[in-house]
């Protein structure tokens, strides 16, 4: 089924992660993008772009596929998911509106995964066809990134592999502005993001929906 809250909600988690995907992913977005010294290779950008949003989503499906299993074998386990995915919605809020950044702290849960994935990437720098660019995305995908491990979080505790997966890439989209920050749209919708009175609204709102998923499950 699918639930338009949920994926706004993913989108939104993109848009307001803003900052936070420009300082992990920005400069090798960068990087990706230059073909040639002092000029821009667009394809390049969006097919990195592209692989990474495909790793979202793969991620998207495999936790619903374990949220799922939890759901079938274990409900008291799958509430207290559904609970550990309401408090993460509350810290993301906490981190989207700039006033407690503990969510970060996660970052260190994919360490072990991503010192295997690292010297992959080196190999693909400095990128020179749109396969190197595309395989760039689909590993950095894998960065260690609180943003990204809460919303996995939240998208197990549904249990839904196709919506966890749609979900996922939802997210993915909302990261796109932020990291494809060089157009002047983008820019534009940065300084609209970026304003505290914004951050501050989707922030609390998202406290709202941590809060009463938490109590939905109860």
């Amino acid at each position: 089924m699918i639930e338009p809250l949920s994926l706004i909600t993913a989108l939104l988690l993109g848009l307001m992660g803003a900052s936070h995907c420009l300082v992990m992913c920005g400069g090798i977005a960068a990087a990706a993008s230059s073909s040639s010294p002092g000029k821009t290779n667009y394809s390049f950008l969006l097919l990195f772009n592209l692989g990474r949003i495909l790793s979202y989503t793969t991620a998207g499906l495999i936790v619903s596929l374990l949220g799922l299993w939890l759901a079938d074998s274990h409900q008291v386990a799958q509430q207290i998911l559904r609970s550990i995915s309401g408090v993460l919605l509350i810290l993301m809020g906490f981190y989207v509106a700039r006033w407690w950044m503990v969510l970060t702290r996660l970052e260190t849960v994919g360490q072990f995964l991503w010192r295997y994935l690292q010297p992959l990437t080196r190999t693909l720098i400095p990128i020179k066809t749109r396969p190197q660019a595309l395989a760039l995305g689909l590993l950095w995908g894998w960065l260690p990134c609180g943003l990204i491990y809460s919303t996995l979080a939240w998208v197990a505790a549904n249990a839904q592999p196709g919506m966890g997966a749609l979900t996922m890439f939802c997210f993915g989209l909302g990261t796109l502005p932020g990291i494809l920050a060089a157009g002047i749209f983008a820019r534009q919708l940065n300084g609209y993001i970026q304003h505290s009175h914004f951050r501050k609204l989707a922030g609390l709102l998202l406290m709202l929906y941590g809060s009463w998923t938490i109590f939905a499950t109860w």
